[in-house]
């Protein structure tokens, strides 16, 4: 289960942030939970997903070295989610690069 704050890919919101973990009612009046899934792009695109039994594919992003072959090597079939989720990957890596050590 991915928690509040976590960043992840969404098959329909392509890179987005789990702004938080909900429970809405469902016709039967039953609570079911939700994940509130926010875009990093596009900060006004908001989903609700089903944390149980979802449709739309949810996983962790890609690797830093998975960023770099799918730069280096793009598959025919890449999308533009899959690309933006590449490209978020290498700038994050390079904001961790330029930060500044913190003295102890």
């Amino acid at each position: 289960m991915f928690e509040k704050k976590d960043i992840l890919f969404s098959e329909t919101l392509g890179v987005c942030q789990v702004a938080e973990v909900t429970k809405l009612a469902a016709k039967n009046g039953e609570q079911i939970l939700y994940y509130g899934l926010r875009s990093v792009s596009d900060k006004k695109k908001v989903s609700y997903i089903p944390v149980e039994n979802h449709k739309v594919l949810l996983r962790p992003l890609i690797t830093r070295e998975e960023a770099l072959e799918l730069k280096d090597n793009p598959p025919e079939d890449m999308d533009g989610l899959q690309l933006e989720e590449v490209e978020y990957v290498l700038s994050i890596e390079e904001t961790k690069k330029k930060k500044p050590a913190k003295n102890k």
